[in-house]
């Protein structure tokens, strides 16, 4: 066993010494009630349209069921904590909202690459071992097992939270054969708080740790394809990729120091852009601006959409010939949304 937590320390040091800001390592083993909330959560349909998250479940409950010859897991989280208040530009309805995490490179990239370098390590460190990497982009539940290795717990909107980096981490797992002792598991601290349910402006929560994505803006406006469902679209506001609210509004962001990662600081022409600009976008032009981004893989026409959707909400009549400029777009969703938009600025 001391081999065991000498091993464990060494990869400890040298993921910190990489650029992780959090570490911890559980057994690759999540207990049946993760299965059960999991299973409770398809059975109601709260998934919406991401069928994915049905087609996989097994193995998303049950992390040896993705990987049998798996041991351990080591857990990693990396802050992109922002400067200032994300909630701000919400207030300036001429402009663009866009989530913390998107507003610059994808986050996906730099926390494999750096995945991958540890994990080259490990092998050469420890010869005859395997692992796995995943950055979600597999079937892992990877906030249960963060809270089962000691990084966080998750919070009442269902996302994690860390004491010392409030609800800005970005995860990562690797799978190992190695056997490591596991970290104790971080407990519950969101007490009476309700702070992110009651700032959700969709009601996306049924109930404390519960998330119906079907409500969610994040869902809307990532996920979901098709037209925004009428009873969103005001609510929207000038979200147009993603929603920070329930997480910008929790206490314990107070712990939380701004990332010193260059690659999550934000682009300039992502930082409140303006809405007009962005409606302006042909394909060509949405793939030039957000080429790295996790932006460009909802494409320009669900883009186009969202934006369409913050300018009908506006209350801004200069922005009014845009959306009529929109209105016979060769896609139908994104005509219906410039004629919404049009009309909801006429009204106004």
């Amino acid at each position: 066993m001391a081999s065991a937590a000498a091993d464990k320390a060494a990869i400890r040091a040298e993921a910190l010494r990489l650029g992780f800001d959090t570490v911890g390592f559980t057994e690759a083993h999540l207990p049946e009630e993760v299965r059960a909330r999991l299973d409770g959560f398809l059975a109601a349909g709260m998934q919406g349209g991401m069928g994915w998250m049905a087609n996989r479940a097994a193995q998303r409950a049950h992390p040896r069921a993705l990987w049998p010859e798996a041991v351990s897991v080591i857990s990693l989280g990396l802050s992109y904590a922002p400067e200032g208040d994300p909630l701000a530009v919400l207030a300036r309805r001429d402009r663009a909202g866009i989530s913390v995490y998107a507003q610059n490179r994808d986050y996906h990239d730099l926390v494999k690459k750096r995945l991958k370098t540890l994990a080259r390590w490990m092998v050469a460190r420890w010869q005859g071992s395997e692992l796995k990497v995943f950055v979600d982009t597999a079937p892992v539940m990877e906030k249960p097992l963060a809270q089962r290795a000691g990084l966080g717990w998750q919070g009442k909107h269902t996302n994690l939270v860390s004491r010392s980096h409030g609800s800005w981490l970005f995860l990562g797992e690797i799978f190992c054969t190695l056997p490591l002792p596991a970290d104790e598991a971080e407990a519950d601290h969101c007490g009476n708080c309700r702070r992110c349910l009651t700032a959700c402006p969709t009601d996306a929560f049924p109930a404390p740790y519960r998330l119906d994505a079907r409500r969610c803006i994040s869902y809307l406006t990532i996920e979901h394809k098709g037209p925004i469902p009428e009873e969103f679209r005001a609510a929207l506001g000038n979200r147009i990729y993603g929603c920070d609210d329930c997480l910008a509004v929790c206490p314990w962001n107070k712990f939380a120091r701004a990332h010193s990662e260059p690659a999550f600081a934000p682009r300039a022409e992502l930082n409140a852009p303006r809405l007009a600009e962005l409606a302006a976008l042909d394909d060509a032009g949405f793939r030039a601006l957000f080429s790295g981004s996790p932006i460009k893989r909802i494409g320009r026409d669900r883009f186009v959409r969202n934006v369409l959707m913050a300018i009908g909400n506006s209350g801004d009549a200069t922005l009014r010939p845009v959306a009529q400029g929109l209105a016979e777009d060769a896609d139908p969703v994104v005509a219906e949304a410039a004629r919404w938009a049009a009309a909801r600025l006429e009204a106004a």
